[in-house]
């Protein structure tokens, strides 16, 4: 793979007689019973004890005092679906949150259309790890077609859109078993990486993961395990579950168990209290392969 050599080389006598007086500590406020559902509810789903977590979500949905926090439930209901790996019932949630973001067009546009493309985004992250890959592709273009709607002064440059589509397209395509498209598709994310330094500085941490996940799906597990070790060595990118697993996955194409199991537990504690795509399928796929 022509992206590979990019990223390998990648004491008590010394106290003082007297302490000085401490401020004394301010009451701390109890925290709502909102908060501890909402907390309840992603420990249930990150256990894969999704119904149990419906049920309180769409209580916070039913309960919702506004529009917006009506919306922050569907969003959090979208992702217990994702936890469950249920595609179509997570796009039927994001889609939900989306309609909310389209009533907010004129009053706050940019922000507006960028969620829009940001909630299609996250349901086809959602749908590509559940392995729906035409539901992904979908998705995918929604949110590059919704994002990109946004008016100017644009916030959000049409090149991190491009950049985002290109590697959404990129593992499509490894999944697949389309190596020529995959490749392809990691040259326009460099394209657009490089035709964009200030989009870069932000994401350029997540091109290595793409052409190690390309290279792990298109059967190069050998290839695959030093760029995404490499990746998971980039500032930023140290604790991500998601990427512990696809190394483990490498690790566990080349033969080597125990370190993918190693990795694979690292992922699930990683994971653990985030209710994201990124941790519904580390929870997910490191519960199974862990026998938890």
């Amino acid at each position: 793979m022509k992206y590979a050599l990019l990223f390998l080389t990648a004491g008590l006598a010394n106290l003082p007689a007297t302490l000085p007086a401490q401020a004394p500590t301010a009451p701390t406020a109890p925290p709502s019973p909102a908060r501890e559902a909402r907390q309840q509810a992603t420990r249930l789903d990150g256990d894969g004890r999704h119904a149990e977590a419906q049920l309180i979500w769409q209580a916070q949905i039913d309960g919702a005092v506004d529009p917006a926090a009506r919306a922050a439930a569907q969003r959090r209901m979208a992702m217990s679906h994702g936890f469950a790996a249920d595609c179509g019932n997570a796009v039927r949630y994001h889609e939900m949150v989306i309609d909310y973001w389209k009533t907010r067009e004129n009053e706050e546009p940019q922000n507006a259309f960028y969620q829009e493309g940001e909630m299609a985004n996250e349901s086809a992250r959602v749908c590509i790890d559940a392995g729906d890959l035409d539901t992904a592709e979908r998705m995918y273009r929604r949110g590059y077609e919704l994002g990109n709607r946004e008016p100017a002064p644009r916030t959000h440059p049409k090149s991190l859109w491009d950049f985002r589509m290109a590697h959404a397209m990129g593992r499509i395509a490894a999944r697949r078993g389309n190596g020529a498209e995959a490749e392809r598709q990691v040259t326009a994310a460099r394209r657009a990486l490089d035709g964009d330094p200030a989009m870069a500085a932000d994401q350029e941490r997540f091109f290595s993961q793409l052409v190690g996940y390309v290279a792990l799906y298109t059967g190069k597990a050998a290839v695959a395990e030093p760029l995404l070790t490499g990746a998971l060595a980039i500032e930023g990118n140290q604790r991500d579950a998601f990427l512990h697993c696809l190394l483990a996955s490498a690790f566990e194409s080349m033969g080597q168990p125990d370190r993918a199991r190693e990795l694979y537990q690292q992922a699930h504690q990683l994971a653990e209290g985030s209710h994201t795509p990124p941790a519904a399928y580390a929870r997910r796929v490191a519960r199974e392969k862990l026998g938890k």
